[in-house]
């Protein structure tokens, strides 16, 4: 009788979240999605490498995980936030714009509908 961990694993997860809200040991939401947003900005640039494609999506990341954190804790205007965050997307994708910058390998392409590789 072979039957799925599913049910299992969840309860697992839902009872350690629940455990570390309610000890004050898991940081307060925006908190946690601003780590989250700037560790998957970290991630991507280690996982993808150095290329155009990361040179504006990783960084982006990071600063929305930062703008986040000094919107919750600091008090700073969502206007200032996301004014100065369209002039460093504006200016990452000016760089990625060279002809210095590699390009996105091809390590992970999708199947085509014809069925070639």
């Amino acid at each position: 009788m072979n039957r799925s961990a599913a049910l299992p694993i969840v309860l697992i997860c839902l009872g350690s979240v629940w455990f570390l809200k309610s000890t004050s040991l898991l940081p307060n939401t925006s908190t946690l999605l601003a780590l989250l947003l700037a560790a998957a900005g970290v991630l991507l640039f280690i996982v993808d490498g150095f290329n155009k494609s990361t040179l504006v999506s990783s960084p982006l990341l990071v600063y929305a995980g930062g703008a986040i954190y000094l919107y919750d804790n600091l008090g700073l205007r969502p206007s200032h936030l996301l004014s100065f965050g369209m002039i460093v997307a504006g200016l990452l994708m000016l760089l990625a714009r060279s002809e210095h910058i590699p390009e996105r390998s091809r390590r992970f392409r999708l199947p085509s509908r014809d069925g070639e590789q």
